[in-house]
């Protein structure tokens, strides 16, 4: 076993886990312990009340007690589901900017990755760490430990091909399309000018991503963005083919917006990460397979 030289904190900011997936947390744990990183864990994990492990203000300061304890050195959220966005009114934005603490969590945690962003301009990271103790967990622990503990790349290395245009650069924004929209109108919505502008979904056929982009057409989103990157659509790739999202965001977005797509970022379990507020650069052609950082 390596030595024990990081701290990481654990937190569930979105729905509770349940008592069943107890013996799961425990691999990751040992998983963790196996790197030489030793895991935290807020209070507010389990179910509690329904499907809350605590209220918004009790899980937003535990997110905050592991930004204000010294020894911290990354975040790690093992939540998904509905109630992230609950959090975002609580939590300090200065102390996290004052930090160079990095936030990491998929899914609803969208709401949260780029509330930080939208408020402090520090990036966090798209990843489910749960993912190390799935059926990829054998790639997925050597990504993660090249990346945390080696400070390599491995985790960001995706794969992509363009369907529109060759080639986009800017500043990472998005995630998932359900909860990304989920901040249209408030204060944690990050400006999309200039940005590239990630989407991806677990659930969702035809007429429900065809809204999705309907509404990011109306918030002016391909009109400002520097390109889209398509990551996996769960539901509607399972219905309707790996092809269908890009189809509708050409019919929706029209002709001009760059348009990218990759197998790499999604729900599946063997999901790579993005840094969400991070400029990237993304081009066709010879060497291309991986964004330059």
């Amino acid at each position: 076993m390596t030595n024990r030289t990081q701290k990481a904190g654990i937190v569930c900011c979105s729905d509770g886990q349940k008592k069943e997936w107890a013996g799961n947390l425990k691999n990751l744990e040992n998983v963790l312990l196996d790197m030489g990183i030793q895991p935290e864990f807020s209070e507010f994990i389990f179910e509690k009340d329904g499907t809350f492990s605590g209220t918004a203000k009790e899980r937003a300061s535990a997110l905050m007690g592991f930004y204000q304890d010294s020894e911290i050195t990354e975040i790690f959220d093992i939540s998904g589901g509905d109630a992230a966005n609950g959090i975002l009114p609580y939590l300090d934005y200065e102390y996290i900017k004052s930090t160079g603490k990095r936030f990491w969590g998929y899914s609803d945690l969208t709401t949260v990755l780029n509330a930080i962003y939208a408020k402090t301009k520090k990036p966090s990271v798209l990843y489910q760490i749960r993912n190390m103790v799935y059926d990829f967990k054998e790639q997925q622990m050597r990504d993660f430990k090249n990346t945390v503990v080696e400070q390599g790349l491995d985790l960001f290395r995706i794969n992509y091909r363009f369907i529109q245009r060759k080639q986009m650069q800017g500043i990472v924004v998005g995630g998932n399309i359900r909860c990304f929209l989920k901040l249209a109108g408030t204060e944690y919505m990050p400006d999309m000018e200039g940005k590239i502008l990630l989407l991806e979904s677990l659930s969702g056929g035809v007429s429900r991503i065809e809204t999705y982009l309907c509404q990011l057409q109306q918030l002016g989103a391909f009109e400002k963005a520097a390109g889209v990157l398509l990551g996996t659509f769960t539901q509607l790739e399972q219905e309707s083919g790996t092809e269908e999202a890009g189809r509708l965001l050409k019919k929706i977005a029209g002709k001009d917006l760059p348009i990218a797509v990759t197998p790499d970022i999604g729900h599946g379990t063997d999901a790579k990460a993005v840094v969400i507020g991070e400029e990237m650069r993304f081009e066709s052609g010879p060497g291309a397979g991986c964004p330059a950082m």
